[in-house]
């Protein structure tokens, strides 16, 4: 019986206002000497990668972890002799004046558990698996049945609260996407209200035993089902009138390098717009102590937020954000509609465009063969402002400049023209315009304007601090005025540090992708020192558009890996073998590979994998076709080979092309 959440959640209350921004009022919950939630600030977290039994060498890792900026100190627990080891490791991070809370991590063993609760500061416990199964087996459960698994769950639950409260020790109930039981998938399937169910059946044998020191989560791989389903939980939690609980926000399995940086900031970043969240980890592929300072950049960025500009504030808008409905628009030349998202490169800073210059947005001249190609990653447009080109562009990429250039030239058919509203009036290119409005001149006129037109394209952006708000709520305009045009985001970003670069686009824009907004990009910078260092900006930030892009699920250019950021029950170097893999596969445009350092997240975190990669045992792997196990304890030498030819077999397979250019 699948439950939709339309049906279920009316009206909207999972954020204080879609325009201005406040944080969501919570419980404080007290973890050590660092409470969470309330009027607290925003914690970041991270989780140590070494074995639990290594004293020294957690130690050592978790002070490195604590100088970088986290704040609560995650360690796995999988079983009774690791949850007593935690002992020792507290011990002497106390005696080297770390203070910072120990978090244990359980899955499948309450008595780990109950043992780690009464020498930590939090545990945390997924409802997955804590009292459950999860075999990928479909049973159907009458309602009588359902409810004897409730009251088994209760009995197994209760003595950890029991003992949390006795310590005055915190617990987060972390429910995972890819580990939701098998009876919760029986019920509500594999969505993000059977993950809120998950949790709630847990948070109400806590308030049944007066127990609050509750941190809920909702994590997935896929940062559009993470970011429904922890909007679906204060939904519900308001609804059923249960505590207003502080929220721990992550995207689970995210990666590595750019494609990890992208993918958290644009779940994460996309719950912070709406004021939820209270403490974050960034899961990436990397060593621990680079999480919490790459957490920092998304929290600092809503210091004094609410200062931000109003926003004239659409009433009741035609918006579901539990479920995802494409935003409905006229096909405009090749933008909009069932079209992919197109990106825009800004080259309109560029003296003499160069036709080698294209090699930064994905376009390569050779001129040995006097022709072009073209990576993935190259753009659909360009725009050169007040200095078109003087030579011929390859097939695949079009030309944007600046109304009154477009008119000096000819209004030329094979260039379009970017107008101001001013320009509305004037000689129009017959199949496609670009019109640029700030959302904050999205007046009655303009949007009459664009109402009637076939041939035009909103280029929407915004000087508010508070971007992401402001553009969605011109979204709601255009929906209210009956206004269909495709619609460009433009995002323009001062001089920004690498990360910075990758993640707010990834918030900004994507978090609109992923509700249906938007028919493609233009990242552009506000600043730069020379020419070079403006191909550089123009160069990464082509490639940000396309991780967004490829982020959101609404276009895919790329492999996509769905790795692990590896913990205690890491059974092999996980960032070098995700490397290795990666070398040999990411040419496989489209095809999602999971690597996953052990068995107990693995199987259900990649279940949105197409094929996996899971660590059983020393030195050997279990390989993956989706959900099913095809190869077991296949020696890890021979792995990457044996993967490689599963996919060859489904005809998935394509060899590198000699011609790829670097």
């Amino acid at each position: 019986m699948e439950t939709k959440a339309a049906e279920v959640l009316e009206p909207i209350r999972y954020c204080e206002s879609l325009t201005s921004y406040k944080r969501r009022q919570t419980l404080e919950v007290n973890i050590g000497e660092v409470p969470l939630g309330g009027d607290q600030p925003i914690r970041v977290q991270s989780m140590t990668t070494v074995d639990t039994m290594d004293t020294a060498g957690s130690v050592e890792q978790a002070i490195r972890m604590v100088e970088s900026g986290c704040e609560y100190v995650r360690i796995t627990a999988p079983s009774v002799k690791e949850a007593e080891n935690l002992r020792n490791i507290r011990d002497e991070l106390r005696k080297r004046n770390i203070q910072a809370p120990l978090v244990a991590d359980i899955h499948f063993t309450p008595n780990a558990a109950e043992l780690a609760a009464k020498i930590v500061e939090k545990v945390r416990v997924n409802p997955g698996n804590y009292a459950d199964k999860k075999k990928f087996e479909e049973i159907e459960y009458t309602d009588e049945a359902y409810q004897d698994e409730l009251l088994r769950i209760e009995q197994k639950f209760t003595p950890l609260i029991n003992i949390c409260k006795e310590h005055g020790t915190a617990m987060r109930i972390g429910t995972n996407h890819g580990s939701l039981s098998d009876r919760i998938m029986s019920r509500y399937g594999d969505t993000p209200i059977g993950m809120v169910e998950s949790a709630l059946e847990f948070i109400r044998i806590c308030e049944k035993n007066e127990y609050y020191d509750l941190v809920i989560s909702m994590k997935s791989s896929n940062p559009q089902v993470m970011v429904q389903a922890y909007r679906l939980l204060v939904q519900k939690l308001e609804e059923e009138g249960l505590k207003p609980y502080p929220l721990h926000l992550g995207v689970t399995e995210a990666g590595e390098a750019e494609d990890g940086r992208i993918k958290s900031a644009l779940g994460i970043g996309t719950l912070l717009e709406d004021g939820l969240g209270d403490t974050v980890r960034v899961s990436l592929t990397e060593a621990p102590e680079v999480e919490s300072p790459v957490g920092r950049i998304l929290v600092d960025r809503f210091l004094n937020r609410e200062e931000h500009q109003e926003i004239d504030a659409v009433e009741n808008p035609n918006y579901n954000p539990f479920e995802y409905s494409k935003r409905g628009s006229l096909e405009v030349l090749n933008i909009g509609d069932t079209n992919v998202p197109r990106v825009i490169a800004d080259f309109s800073k560029v003296e003499n465009l160069e036709m080698a210059d294209l090699k930064n947005v994905g376009h390569f001249y050779l001129p040995a063969l006097d022709k072009w190609t073209m990576s993935d990653l190259g753009t659909d447009f360009i725009y050169t402002g007040t200095n078109p080109v003087s030579f011929m562009l390859p097939n695949g990429l079009k030309e944007i400049v600046d109304h009154a250039a477009w008119v000096t030239d000819g209004c030329s058919k094979s260039i379009y023209p970017l107008l101001e509203t001013r320009d509305l009036g004037e000689v129009l290119h017959p199949e496609l315009n670009f019109v640029r409005v700030d959302e904050i001149r999205l007046s009655n006129s303009v949007l009459e304007a664009l109402k009637g037109t076939s041939n035009m394209v909103l280029m929407l952006t915004t000087r508010n601090t508070h971007a992401m708000a402001a553009l969605r709520n011109a979204f709601f305009k255009l929906d209210k005025a009956g206004v269909k045009v495709p619609v460009i985001i433009e995002r323009v970003y001062p001089q920004l540090e690498e990360d910075a670069m990758m993640m707010f686009p990834a918030t900004d824009i994507g978090g609109l992708l992923i509700d249906g907004f938007g028919d493609g990009c233009m990242i552009t910078t506000s600043q730069f020192d020379s020419q070079d260092h403006l191909f550089r900006q123009v160069k990464k930030y082509n490639e940000i558009a396309f991780g967004v892009l490829q982020a959101a699920r609404t276009r895919i250019t790329k492999t996509e890996y769905i790795s692990c950021p590896s913990c205690g029950r890491t059974l092999f170097d996980l960032q070098e073998t995700t490397a290795m893999i990666r070398k040999r596969t990411d040419h496989l445009k489209g095809i999602k590979i999971g690597i996953m350092g052990c068995i107990v997240n693995g199987p259900g975190e990649m279940a949105d994998a197409d094929y996996g990669y899971v660590g059983s045992g020393k030195g050997k792997i279990t390989l993956y076709k989706g959900k099913e196990v095809v190869k077991r304890g296949v020696p890890s030498a021979k792995a990457l080979d044996e993967l490689i030819e599963l996919i060859r077999e489904d005809g998935n397979w394509i060899e590198p092309s000699a011609e790829a250019v670097n």
